[in-house]
């Protein structure tokens, strides 16, 4: 697998856009990221996983997944040695990391409809307040 692979089968998913995040192409569900092309140049596609998840990829293949260095890695992003991936692990992981990003789409969507509906007067706030001409 190579840089253009991960890009052909990052933008198969539902949704998914190429965007770029800091010069490197990333990709996108829902205006946020999922996966990214930021180490192409060591050979690695990056996908967002959870902790757990990055745990489980790594101990099943080590010779193809590893945690990014640092505080990102702790956070679930993980380096997908391209090189080392098939076509089906290389899904996989990118279907993982597309999935995960969708269903955190749909929880911060689902919360910021609750945080914003307030109970209804019955009246709109434009029945409610009168407004003033750009005269006045």
């Amino acid at each position: 697998m190579n840089a253009a692979d991960f890009r052909r089968i990052a933008l198969s998913f539902e949704g998914a856009q190429e965007g770029s995040h800091m010069g490197s192409a990333d990709f996108r569900v829902g205006g946020r990221i999922f996966a990214t092309l930021a180490s192409q140049d060591q050979g690695y596609g990056n996908v967002k996983l959870t902790p757990e998840q990055q745990q489980a990829f790594v101990e099943e293949l080590p010779d193809v997944f590893l945690p990014v260095a640092g505080g990102w890695g702790r956070m679930g992003m993980t380096h997908i040695r391209l090189d080392k991936a098939n076509e089906d692990v290389l899904t996989g992981a990118l279907h993982v990391a597309w999935r995960l990003r969708v269903e955190q789409n749909n929880k911060s969507t689902s919360k910021k409809k609750r945080l914003g509906t307030a109970p209804d007067s019955g009246k709109s706030k434009s029945a409610a307040t009168p407004r003033r001409s750009r005269g006045s």
